[in-house]
């Protein structure tokens, strides 16, 4: 029996009442690369350990700026995916004598970090909500 994977991905209602698919695709790869970038973080120590969280809460701060209170793990993606060269900037500046610490794997862990805090986002994966 052939299986419809858009049957399987997640579905959200829209405000207007429409059924939307979500493919899981984009977030799945995203998260992986946010993992990743959170093991290298956890994996340093000394100054650029130090410097490297610095930098963490500052691209956090900064996406609490740009995405709000509110946000779901598509916005956060959709950021991501639109290009984050202002936290390389955002970094240099936080970290100015340490370019190690603007590396991109530490701003990866900045968006798993936050990822937690999605609205649709719970145990490690998309929770439905109800409309």
């Amino acid at each position: 029996m052939p299986t419809d994977r858009r049957a399987r991905s997640t579905r959200s209602r829209e405000a207007s009442g429409w059924i939307v698919i979500v493919p899981h695709v984009r977030l799945t790869l995203a998260v992986e690369q946010w993992r990743s970038g959170e093991r290298y973080v956890r994996d340093l120590e000394g100054r650029l350990g130090t410097k490297a969280e610095d930098v963490v809460t500052a691209v956090a701060d900064e996406l609490r700026r740009r995405l709000g209170g509110a946000f779901t793990t598509n916005e956060l993606v959709d950021l991501y995916e639109g290009g984050v060269s202002w936290a390389l900037d955002l970094a240099s500046r936080v970290a100015p004598e340490d370019p190690d610490a603007w590396d991109s794997r530490i701003t990866d862990a900045a968006f798993l970090r936050y990822l937690g805090q999605a609205q649709d986002w719970g145990g490690g994966r998309i929770v439905a909500r109800e409309a």
